[in-house]
């Protein structure tokens, strides 16, 4: 049996839970069931979101993440937030444009990634969520473009057809970083 607890955490507008939402359509896709369950300030746009998704061979009973096996950490009030809760041998990914301290704890694995100024240099400044997400689907070993583009076929709307392929560079960007 196998089970991951996702927690995705950053600012309003980073795009925190449509990286989750992807997450848990590719999941679907993969024929695993799935959780997500979004939070957000009540000032989407600069407030706080999170976003827990459960991926798991066996049915979720609970869709609340207290304890995530990874942490994607967009923003610094993210990662002084949830580093701790993280479970020992997890894996936090940092974006380390917009946070600038180390995390401290030495029983996980850490990825820094400067999504957002890859997003930047490469015009897609919306993205840096799906860079990150490439990124952790590429040391999960769970890069694979048929249930990449399942889900983002899913997640992204027919009125917003033309940013399935920012989307795919984003995340292989993320992917080769």
């Amino acid at each position: 049996m196998s089970t991951t607890q996702f927690l995705f955490a950053g600012f309003g507008g980073q795009g925190i839970l449509f990286s989750g939402k992807f997450l848990a359509y590719k999941g679907l896709t993969e024929d695993k069931q799935v959780s997500w369950l979004p939070s957000y300030g009540p000032e989407m746009r600069g407030g706080t979101a999170s976003c827990s998704v459960i991926i798991s061979d066996t049915p979720v009973g609970s869709p609340i993440v207290s304890n995530p096996d990874v942490l994607v950490a967009m923003n610094l009030p993210s990662l002084d937030r949830y580093e701790d809760a993280v479970v020992p041998g997890g894996t936090i990914y940092v974006d380390s444009t917009l946070i600038e301290r180390k995390v401290r704890r030495t029983d996980v694995t850490v990825h820094y990634i400067p999504a957002t100024r890859l997003a930047n240099d490469n015009n897609m400044d919306t993205l840096a969520n799906m860079i990150m997400v490439g990124k952790l689907l590429s040391e999960m070993n769970e890069f694979n473009e048929e249930g990449i583009n399942a889900a983002l076929s899913k997640v992204i709307s027919a009125r917003h057809a033309d940013m399935l392929e920012f989307n795919l560079k984003a995340l292989k960007i993320g992917s080769e970083n």
